[in-house]
């Protein structure tokens, strides 16, 4: 039987329950009246190339310091957000990128963002690509995560997942997104594919990371049966 979008939601959906991915820290965005969306966006920055531990880590650091804020860190001081965002390595890169993007948002949003969020898609994407440092899993990430718009992330997990099965695809990042956005968009409801994508996405990375793994351990996966890797390896 050949997998499809729709069966690989649902496979993994079965196997991992809902999976609310992306985790904030809400008791502490109620104490200091910050946005919790923003720390999202600040996630998807620091996780470039860095373990989720040691962003959670960098994030602990930024709330010790009350920082987690678009107009503190537009206004921080350059040295001191190294330092908290240090355990993520890259840490001047880093800090340079959530400096630039809480400064453009403070000064072109007013630091509001139901006020970046709620504009077309596709503007805001072409918006967040123009800036430094933000390529396209970032940008949709904060798309989708953040802005819960409706937009597939493909990383490099959803790429090794891709080839592995295989699904009919080139392993590209625009041709994965449009195979996944096409195929599930005619299968769901416009008000629910956000979540779809969410949950997909979060689940392929709970996948990779536990079973399809750079080596693999095939035995428990639940996409085994349908998986010409697995197959191939047991030859």
């Amino acid at each position: 039987m050949k997998i499809t979008p729709q069966l690989l939601y649902q496979i993994l959906l079965d196997e991992f329950g809902e999976l609310n991915w992306w985790p904030v820290d809400i008791k502490y965005h109620k104490k200091t009246g910050s946005d919790p969306r923003f720390e999202v966006i600040v996630g998807a920055i620091l996780t470039q190339n860095a373990a989720w531990l040691n962003v959670e880590k960098a994030l602990k650091n930024l709330k010790s310091k009350n920082m987690l804020d678009i107009k503190k860190i537009s206004y921080a001081n350059l040295n001191e957000l190294n330092k908290l965002v240090k355990p993520t390595g890259f840490f001047n890169q880093k800090a340079n990128r959530l400096k630039n993007l809480a400064s453009y948002i403070n000064n072109n949003y007013e630091g509001d963002l139901d006020f970046f969020f709620k504009r077309d898609l596709h503007e805001i994407r072409e918006e967040l690509l123009s800036l430094n440092g933000i390529g396209p899993e970032t940008a949709d990430s904060i798309l989708l995560y953040a802005g819960n718009l409706p937009i597939f992330v493909v990383d490099s997990y959803t790429k090794r997942i891709c080839k592995r099965l295989p699904l009919d695809i080139n392993p590209i990042y625009d041709d994965i997104q449009k195979y996944f956005q096409n195929t599930l968009s005619k299968k769901f409801q416009k008000n629910e594919i956000s979540k779809i994508y969410n949950q997909l996405h979060a689940s392929i990375v709970y996948l990779a990371k536990t079973y399809c793994k750079s080596k693999p351990e095939c035995n428990n996966c639940p996409l085994q049966r349908y998986c010409m890797y697995k197959k191939q390896l047991s030859q």
